[in-house]
């Protein structure tokens, strides 16, 4: 009976000292510790470094109107015009003592003064005509004011949108690449399978 209770006793006290080398660690232990020799059921996780964030940019855009206006300078105008030539103050005088003096000697009576008026006036525009010049031309010059044009125009305006992040990350001695659409911090929880891949529901720590 005392042989029996201490094999029983002996027992005992061999599972407990055993019991924690088995036990499973706690949910923060790192995967190179206790996780990376011991395989269990399912996947295992652990946290690695982020060695550099780069983001990524998508480059979109919309149309656009817009006013365009330009300030139109002035300018001159310039037109010809031409001009009769002037006849002589002289020639006007001496017509007019001719066609009086002829008014005069044509009428008669009461007519004679009438006669020697038209006679005047008559001598007096052929003697300006027979002394009147060449005509000329003339330059006639006029100030356009400027103005403003404007006009309405399509145009394009780009922009540039963050749709994501390429993380490289190291694990063990090794860099890994991966999109996020978050900017992780200094470190990102993976998941060990087969491979190393990110866990989606690792946000970096700090």
């Amino acid at each position: 009976m005392n042989t029996l209770m201490r094999s029983m006793l002996l027992g005992c006290a061999l599972a407990a000292v055993a019991a924690p080398a088995f036990a499973d660690p706690p949910d923060w232990a790192p995967a190179h510790g206790w996780r990376d020799h011991h395989e269990g059921d399912g996947p295992r996780y652990a946290w690695a470094r982020v060695e550099r964030i780069t983001p990524i940019y998508a480059r979109s855009g919309y149309p656009v109107r817009r006013e365009v206006c330009r300030q139109q300078p002035g300018y001159v105008v310039s037109q010809e015009r031409y001009q009769q030539g002037s006849g002589s103050t002289a020639g006007t005088l001496l017509g007019a003592v001719i066609g009086g003096a002829l008014g005069n000697q044509v009428g008669h009576g009461d007519g004679r003064a009438a006669a020697t008026i038209a006679g005047a006036v008559i001598g007096g525009a052929v003697g300006n005509n027979a002394t009147r010049g060449p005509g000329y031309y003339s330059e006639e010059q006029r100030y356009q004011p400027g103005y403003q044009s404007c006009q309405v125009q399509q145009g394009w305006r780009a922009r540039e949108q963050v749709v994501g992040y390429d993380v490289t990350y190291r694990y063990r001695g090794n860099d890994f690449h991966t999109r996020t659409s978050y900017p992780p911090r200094d470190r990102i929880r993976v998941r060990i399978d087969q491979y190393v891949a990110p866990d989606d529901g690792g946000y970096g720590g700090g």
